[in-house]
């Protein structure tokens, strides 16, 4: 079976290496366009851009399946948070979602988000460290890593593969 994942960002790479049986499934990472902002900034723009990761992935790959995954923020009443997002594409037509972790975001991180700036470049100057993106993330930074950026991926990833494997038990 082919697996592709619409990224080849190190954090989000790994994550479905953890979860995926690498002696059922092979795993192609290729850079997939999200077709939303460079900074998602709602959970249905996250969303959107997970499942459009995938699907591209799923179709450039000629994979059985194809896996985006999507890291946002969401403005609430509570400030502003990280939210992550997955999803994952069948060649038979069929899309599942998959939401993970979140934590609100500090006012000196929020207010240079809401005046238009991106997660990854905002990190990098506030922690003076390069590729935090690729490594702990903020979630990471935040946490005391005591979860970083690949670990809040796997358990989306986790939710992904557990309802595709579900569906195909029911088929």
């Amino acid at each position: 079976m082919k697996a592709a994942i619409g990224s080849e960002n190190s954090a989000k790479v790994k994550a479905v290496e953890d979860v995926i049986d690498s002696r059922l499934i092979s795993l192609t990472a290729l850079n997939a366009e999200s077709g939303v902002a460079e900074q998602p900034f709602s959970d249905e723009e996250t969303i959107s851009g997970a499942i459009n990761r995938a699907a591209f992935s799923l179709e450039h790959e000629n994979a059985d399946i194809g896996i985006g995954l999507e890291g946002g923020v969401v403005e609430t009443d509570r400030g502003v948070f990280v939210c992550n997002w997955g999803a994952l594409v069948t060649k038979e037509g069929d899309t599942f979602i998959a939401g993970g972790a979140r934590i609100p975001l500090p006012a000196a991180v929020a207010d240079r988000l809401l005046a238009g700036e991106e997660l990854g470049p905002i990190m990098e100057n506030y922690t003076k460290k390069n590729n935090i993106r690729k490594e702990e993330g903020a979630i990471g930074v935040f946490t005391n890593e005591r979860i970083v950026r690949s670990e809040m991926f796997v358990h989306v990833v986790k939710m992904l593969i557990g309802q595709w494997e579900y569906s195909q038990v029911r088929r």
